[in-house]
């Protein structure tokens, strides 16, 4: 469990974070999104004990991140951006040393078990400098994983790898995040897409957003939009009958038998407009909703934040 509150961190005379206040439960992955700048590392080096912050109250796991840092530490698995490793060592070896060092009882038991929840028990005695950056990922995240942390921050964790990598890590921190909390940072707006159940999206050390990506869609879309696609292609005639029905508010065509069009929220004109085109002599063969991508979530929050400005 993670508890932030009014959280401030100054750089000299440059403010970083500006009052931040969050929770994430156990068993929750949430998204903390943003671009690159926006606070996201400094936040996460806080709640990991690395930095202390300049005012306000951080708990995780029960514990005061200023106060009761080395129980914190003991409770948090990290992976930062730039995973830290002994490339010289093999990577059973390393695991095992950096188990000696949080005085792990069974230590290699433990390390046997990592390496097989991360798909890298082939790969123990192996050197580490040998391995690609996607299995460098991984010994990372075994690392944080080996003292069964009841709280796991990662940095960027699919930075740098290539698309078959980035599947499976993604299958691997959703499956991490049945049993603990996990924060996970990330400027790409389609991974918090992909792996969270909830997203904070920060801008300039400030909370802008805070929700699952559905009610984001759903609170920021001044209209449902939906997806009709007929067989062949769709023309005017077919516009003029979707934009007869009440409560239609814009339709156009996209091309290859699509058509887009929105109406008010809470006038649901989908079975109507289904019932007109198919009376029309159109086949329809699909409607489906179109919401909000986070991409466009995150535009339209930025701009906002700007305007106020």
């Amino acid at each position: 469990m993670i508890k932030v509150r009014g959280l401030t961190k100054d750089y000299g005379a440059r403010r970083a974070i500006h009052n931040l206040s969050f929770d994430a439960q156990q068993g929750e992955i949430v998204g903390f999104l943003g671009p690159n700048g926006a606070g996201k590392t400094t936040t996460m080096r806080i709640l990991t004990g690395y930095m202390p912050p300049t005012d306000g109250e951080v708990i995780v796991a029960g514990y005061d991140v200023v106060e009761e840092s080395l129980e914190v530490r003991k409770r948090v698995g990290y992976l930062p951006e730039t995973v830290p490793l002994y490339t010289e060592m093999a990577v059973f070896d390393y695991l095992k040393y950096m188990g000696d060092l949080r005085q792990l009882p069974n230590v290699e038991d433990r390390v046997d078990e990592v390496l097989e929840m991360v798909g890298l028990s082939d790969r123990a005695e192996g050197y580490i400098a040998n391995l690609s950056k996607g299995m460098r990922q991984r010994v990372g995240l075994a690392q944080a994983l080996l003292h069964k942390p009841e709280v796991l921050i990662l940095d960027e964790p699919t930075i740098g790898l290539d698309p078959g990598q980035v599947v499976e890590v993604r299958n691997l921190i959703r499956e991490i995040g049945k049993e603990r909390t996990v924060l996970l940072s990330t400027h790409l707006l389609h991974e918090a897409q992909n792996i969270c159940d909830r997203v904070l999206i920060i801008n300039k050390g400030k909370i802008l957003a805070e929700d699952t990506t559905a009610n984001l869609q759903s609170r920021l879309a001044g209209a449902e939009r939906v997806a009709l696609r007929i067989r062949g292609e769709a023309d005017k005639d077919l516009i003029k009958t979707i934009q007869k029905v009440k409560g239609v508010e814009e339709a156009e065509i996209k091309g290859d038998g699509l058509v887009e069009f929105e109406f008010a929220p809470g006038k649901d004109a989908r079975p109507e407009v289904a019932k007109q085109v198919v009376q029309a002599g159109y086949d329809l063969l699909e409607m489906r909703p179109l919401g909000m991508s986070l991409e466009e979530i995150f535009l339209e929050l930025t701009s906002a934040e700007g305007k106020k400005k």
